[in-house]
């Protein structure tokens, strides 16, 4: 399993888990749609590499790389 930050530009991926539960950080990332189940797609990355772009129900969402290292999920495709 990978987390969302290893991913590529391109790439797909289901969320299986999101980790740092009880947290402020936790809790924004399920309100922002990112729970199990949810279909990502990476758009791509800042030219630094920080933050990254992704497709997520239909909207695109920046998030920092330490951000989408709590979230694991599986590779499509």
């Amino acid at each position: 399993m990978h987390n969302l930050a290893q991913l590529k530009p391109g790439q797909c991926a289901t969320v299986k888990v999101v980790t740092g539960e009880g947290s402020a950080l936790y809790q924004r990332l399920l309100e922002m749609g990112l729970y199990e189940g949810a279909e990502v797609r990476v758009v791509r990355f800042a030219p630094l590499g920080d933050p990254m772009e992704i497709v997520l129900h239909g909207y695109n969402l920046s998030l920092r790389k330490a951000e989408a290292a709590k979230v694991k999920v599986e590779v499509r495709g």
